[in-house]
């Protein structure tokens, strides 16, 4: 792995700590990581549930949809990275300014240029949900800087937490390019070990010289964030509601289980010769064995999680 070292600007190499030098076997209860951990289980899990996540992590996305999301996280990681700039000098943030490994904005204009096109600009707005998302981070990057530690932290651990599942549910479902058009959002090039970064991150944010009662400014703050976060979901799902429907994923269509099965794509043409069988009848065979059930389960547990985690 390289050494990905980060200086004062949070790119540079220089005299910073290295990723594998930073470890979190040492936290405390009262670290704000472990403040947070537990003081947000409950929004966490709530929006785990959201209809637009479930959605999502199934691949029941639409392109007008995702289209419409990638606005949301334009504007709002626009209002973000703006507030962080101004406080990048600020002792009580200035160790989580990583530029070059986390900000989102220039990513996601990328996005917003292959789905819009050149004038994209023009063609986008701020929706009420996410403009009140948008106010907030601007009220507390501006008089609350202290709090904006906790808008940063739920982004930015979420979008490495579960970016990939997410970003190979949207590739598939929509049939975006496999060059990464549309989904640059989930790419983080300068980060090279996302778990290993996430425990600096923690790090730092546990070093931060904090009173208890600051802490707990900003677990409610996150909890907030994760309010926002719902709430933007919610008016997505609602847009959703009214969207046309769209032929999801791709490849080749396999017989429903239903019906004729000689309308099955797979159906040998000639019975009796010894080619393979439809492959949905033999994966639903295998499905109703018990332990594949468990562990299909577990599988769809871990990518939830994984999942929700990142769009919070």
């Amino acid at each position: 792995m390289p050494s990905a070292k980060e200086g004062p600007e949070g790119g540079e190499e220089g005299d910073g700590l290295r990723y594998e030098e930073t470890e979190d076997n040492n936290v405390s209860p009262t670290d704000l990581s472990e403040l947070l951990k537990e003081g947000t289980k409950e929004s966490h899990d709530r929006a785990e549930n959201t209809q637009f996540v479930k959605d999502f992590l199934k691949g029941r996305i639409k392109k007008e949809l995702f289209k419409l999301a990638t606005v949301a996280l334009h504007f709002t990681y626009s209002a973000l990275e703006e507030e962080m700039e101004r406080n990048k000098d600020n002792p009580v943030f200035a160790p989580l300014y990583f530029p070059m490994e986390l900000h989102r904005r220039e990513a996601l204009a990328k996005d917003l240029k292959y789905f819009y096109g050149e004038d994209w600009k023009e063609k986008i707005q701020c929706s009420e949900a996410t403009q009140q998302y948008v106010d907030r981070i601007h009220h507390v990057g501006q008089h609350e800087p202290e709090l904006l530690v906790a808008h940063a932290y739920t982004r930015y651990m979420g979008d490495l937490s579960g970016g990939q599942v997410l970003k190979k549910v949207a590739q598939r479902a929509l049939k975006l390019p496999s060059t990464e058009e549309g989904i640059q959002f989930y790419v983080f090039d300068n980060v090279s070990n996302a778990q290993q970064f996430k425990q600096l991150y923690r790090a730092r944010m546990n070093a931060l010289d904090l009173d208890r009662n600051t802490k707990e400014r900003i677990v409610e703050e996150a909890n907030r964030a994760f309010r926002f976060n719902m709430q933007v979901f919610d008016e997505l799902d609602k847009i959703g509601r009214s969207l046309p429907e769209e032929a999801q994923g791709g490849g080749f269509p396999l017989h429903d289980g239903k019906g004729d099965i000689r309308k099955c794509p797979y159906y040998a043409d000639r019975l009796g010769t010894s080619g393979p069988g439809c492959p949905f009848h033999a994966a639903l065979g295998l499905a109703r064995q018990p332990l594949v059930q468990l562990v299909l389960a577990a599988c769809v547990a871990v990518a939830a999680g994984a999942a929700a985690w990142y769009m919070l």
